[in-house]
């Protein structure tokens, strides 16, 4: 099949990008507005995009709590998503009002950071705390301004239980981080599903 998404011509039940774009690594926000109000919400448009120096970034469908509270204190923390933690991830993506927090409701613990304001999820195996740089306002094809800002932020503090560390390397499989895909689906990374291959010399 062939579909074009601006005509919305595919056919099925729900529009199948998300499930082709998968999966994909889950951001989940801890942030603070000036006033300290924490808000803790996961974003699966979120990655990696620099690793020296660290950067990641997260997109947000709209000018959403976690967007308003990075950009008043100018720092965040991705806290790792993972299979034992998933019921609270979801919990977090609820419609709660501004000012509550997150953490709290869905029975989490936070933890200090140690270079940012915001805490970091005290049960989640890595957190990576965050300086704000810019957020960006997307534009369709004719240049006119979407509802969808992309927030980038550089890494400044690395969090890492040291359980998963093997031989001086991180065990990402064991920590079992779970990835967004279409609809009501995700994955989880384990041991059994790894495999590793090398790029060729130069690559």
């Amino acid at each position: 099949m062939f579909y074009e998404p601006r005509k919305r011509n595919h056919g099925l039940p729900h529009d199948p990008f998300k499930a082709i774009v998968a999966p994909r690594p889950v951001g989940w926000i801890s942030s603070m507005n000036a006033r300290g109000e924490i808000n803790l919400a996961p974003y699966s448009f979120f990655n990696g995009i620099s690793g020296n120096p660290p950067m990641v970034m997260f997109s947000s469908e709209g000018r959403k709590d976690s967007l308003e509270f990075v950009e008043e204190t100018r720092e965040f923390v991705c806290n790792l998503a993972t299979w034992e933690l998933r019921e609270q991830m979801i919990a977090t993506s609820g419609p709660y009002p501004r000012g509550v927090d997150e953490m709290k409701e869905v029975g989490l613990e936070a933890a200090p950071s140690t270079l940012v304001r915001p805490p970091r999820v005290k049960a989640a195996p890595c957190a990576l705390e965050c300086q704000w740089l810019q957020t960006v306002q997307l534009h369709d094809l004719e240049g006119a301004p979407i509802d969808r800002y992309v927030v980038f932020g550089q890494v400044v503090g690395v969090h890492i239980d040291e359980r998963f560390l093997r031989e001086g390397l991180l065990d990402t499989a064991a920590m079992r981080p779970i990835a967004r895909a279409g609809y009501h689906d995700y994955f989880v990374s384990t041991p059994e599903t790894r495999f590793s291959i090398r790029r060729p010399p130069g690559a």
